[in-house]
C-alpha cells in the first residue's frame, strides 16, 4: 500500500510511473515489467515482489525507501540494477531512527551521503501533489507502514516508539489525524489500548 501511495505521488506529479504489487493481479505484473523493460523514461515503483527473480537488464538505478527486512533483501533489491555486466547504482533512503540497518551491513560498500537540500518551489509542488493524492490511499498505507514495522523485531519491540513513529509518517502525508484502524487489526499486531492509535 506504501508503494500504491509513492506510485500515486509521482503520478501527480506527472511522471510516466507503474506500480506492481502483490495486491495487482497475476496477469498485470508480467505486462508492466515488459512495458518497462521496454520503455526508456518510466518509472517503476514495486513492492518485494520483484525483489528476487525479476531481470531488468538495463535498469541503471534504484531507490530503496525504507528499512530493508534485513541484509538479504537489502542486496536482493539493488541486484535489479548493474545486470549482465552494467553499471549501476543504489540509493538506500533511511530515517534517522532506521540507520542501524548499517551496521547489519558493514562489509558492504554503503557510503552515507549528505541529505540534499530540496528547493522551495519543489518542495511546495510535492506538497500539492500529496494533498491530491486519495485520503483512502493514504490510510492504507498508514495502515501497511505500522504493520511492517511492527513486525521488524528492532522497530516493533517498543510499541509506544513505533507508534509515535507512525504518526510522524501520518503527519508526512499531510493528515491531520492517525487514520483509524480496525480493533481487529490492533488485536492482531498487539497494540490495542497504545496511546496515539485511532480504532474503529
Amino acid at each position: 500500500m506504501v508503494t500504491r501511495l509513492v506510485t500515486d505521488l509521482l503520478g501527480e506529479l506527472n511522471l510516466n510511473v507503474r506500480e506492481i504489487h502483490s495486491r495487482k493481479p497475476q496477469s498485470y505484473r508480467p505486462r508492466v515489467s515488459d512495458e518497462f523493460r521496454k520503455s526508456k523514461g518510466l518509472i517503476l515503483v514495486t513492492s518485494d515482489v520483484s525483489a528476487r527473480g525479476v531481470d531488468y537488464p538495463d535498469v541503471t538505478l534504484v531507490v530503496q525507501v525504507g528499512l530493508p527486512a534485513d541484509r538479504e533483501q537489502y542486496i536482493h533489491r539493488l541486484g535489479r540494477t548493474g545486470r549482465r555486466g552494467k553499471e549501476g547504482q543504489g540509493i538506500l533512503l533511511l530515517a534517522p531512527w532506521e540507520e542501524f540497518f548499517l551496521a547489519t551491513a558493514k562489509d558492504l560498500p554503503i557510503g552515507k551521503a549528505l541529505v540534499p537540500s530540496v528547493d522551495p518551489d519543489t518542495k511546495k509542488k510535492v506538497e500539492r501533489a500529496l494533498s491530491n493524492v486519495e485520503m483512502k490511499n493514504k490510510e492504507t498505507a498508514y495502515q501497511a507502514w505500522l504493520g511492517y514495522y511492527n513486525s521488524n523485531k528492532k522497530v516493533g519491540k517498543d510499541k509506544y516508539r513505533l507508534v509515535e513513529l507512525a504518526n510522524e509518517f501520518s503527519r508526512c502525508m499531510r493528515l491531520d489525524s492517525p487514520p483509524a484502524i480496525p480493533n481487529l487489526v490492533l488485536g492482531k499486531m498487539g497494540l490495542k489500548n497504545i496511546p496515539g492509535l485511532r480504532s474503529k
